[in-house]
C-alpha cells in the first residue's frame, strides 16, 4: 500500500492531466453499461420511468424472450450478412486505394485523398438522401442507366438480398475514406531504404509489395480490420434511415432492433438485454481477433 502510495504521489500530474477523459470514460461508458445490464433483468418501459415503482425484476426472462423472438434471430443473420460481406471489402478497398495513391505523384496524392476522405464526414442522413434518389425505383439514376442500356430496372431497396446489398454499398463507399488514410499514414512510414534495398536486389513490384509493403501494414491491417468489424457489428444508420429495417425486417440489424424496441415500444429492459448481447458479440470477436494477431506475430 505505502508503494501504490508513493508512485501515486510520484506520478500524481500525469493522472491529474488524464483525469477529467478517465472521469468522462467512466461517467458515458462504464456507468451506463452496468445501468443497463441491470435494467436488462427488469420489464423497465415508460411507466417506469415516470415512476421507479412500476419497475419489476424479472431475472433472465429478456433473455429468454429474446431466444424466442423470430425478428432477433433475423435481425443477427443479416448483421452477420452484413459483416461477412462489407469488412472484407471495406479493408481491401481502401487497401488498394491507397496503395494506388501512395505511388502517384503529390498533386494526385492531394486530390484522392480528399475525393476518398469525403464521405466520411459527409452527413449519413445527407447521403442517405441522396442514394435513396440514385436507388429509386421510378426515376432513380441507375435505373436510368439500366433502362438505356436495354436492362429491366431493379428494386434495389424493395427486393429482400439487393436491399442489403445496397446498404452495404453505400456503407462501404463511406467506410473507404478514413480506413484509406490509416493505411496512407503506414505507407508513408515504411522506411525507403527498405526499398531501396530491395531494388538493389532486382526485386520487382509485386515482389517489394508481397515481401516488404504488406508486412510492414500488418498493424495496420489488425487495426482497421477490427474497428470496421466493431462498426459493422453495430450496423445502424444506414437501414435505419434507407429502410427501417424493411422490407419485412430483411434489412434489420441488431442495433436497428435494439434502437426500435427500445425507443419506439419504449421496451426499456428488452432493449438493455438485446444491448448486451451484442456487448458480449462484440467482446468476442474482439478477443479472438486479438488472439489470432497475436498467433500471427509469433509465426
Amino acid at each position: 500500500m505505502k508503494n501504490f502510495i508513493s508512485k501515486l504521489n510520484k506520478y500524481k500530474y500525469p493522472y491529474l492531466f488524464i483525469a477529467p477523459a478517465i472521469i468522462l470514460l467512466f461517467m458515458f461508458s462504464i456507468i451506463p453499461i452496468f445501468v443497463s445490464v441491470g435494467i436488462s433483468f427488469t420489464d423497465m418501459n415508460i411507466k417506469g420511468l415516470a415512476n421507479f415503482n412500476n419497475i419489476d425484476f424479472i431475472g433472465l426472462e429478456n433473455y429468454i424472450e429474446l431466444l424466442k423472438d423470430a425478428d432477433f434471430h433475423q435481425a443477427i443473420r443479416n448483421t452477420i450478412f452484413y459483416v461477412v460481406i462489407g469488412v472484407p471489402f471495406v479493408v481491401f478497398l481502401s487497401l488498394t486505394s491507397a496503395l494506388l495513391i501512395n505511388y502517384g505523384t503529390e498533386k494526385i496524392f492531394s486530390f484522392f485523398r480528399v475525393v476518398y476522405y469525403a464521405p466520411a464526414v459527409t452527413n449519413i442522413v445527407a447521403v442517405a438522401v441522396v442514394w435513396g434518389f440514385l436507388y429509386n425505383t421510378n426515376y432513380g439514376l441507375l435505373n436510368n442507366i439500366l433502362n438505356g442500356l436495354g436492362l429491366e430496372g431493379l428494386r434495389w431497396l424493395q427486393d429482400p438480398i439487393l436491399a442489403k446489398i445496397s446498404l452495404i454499398i453505400l456503407a462501404v463507399w463511406k467506410a473507404i475514406g478514413i480506413n484509406m488514410l490509416i493505411f496512407l499514414a503506414a505507407l508513408k512510414g515504411i522506411p525507403k531504404s527498405y526499398y531501396e534495398a530491395a531494388k538493389i536486389d532486382g526485386a520487382k513490384k509485386f515482389q517489394t509489395l508481397r515481401y516488404i509493403t504488406l508486412p510492414q501494414l500488418r498493424f495496420s491491417t489488425f487495426f482497421v480490420t477490427i474497428t470496421t468489424l466493431i462498426g459493422w457489428i453495430q450496423f445502424f444508420e444506414e437501414p435505419m434511415v434507407m429502410t427501417s429495417g424493411g422490407p419485412l425486417g430483411q434489412t434489420n440489424s441488431m442495433a436497428l432492433f435494439i434502437y426500435q424496441n427500445g425507443f419506439k415500444q419504449s421496451q426499456f429492459g428488452y432493449a438493455a438485454a438485446g444491448s448486451f448481447v451484442l456487448f458480449v458479440i462484440i467482446i468476442i470477436v474482439t478477443l479472438i481477433q486479438f488472439r489470432m494477431n497475436k498467433q500471427d506475430a509469433w509465426e
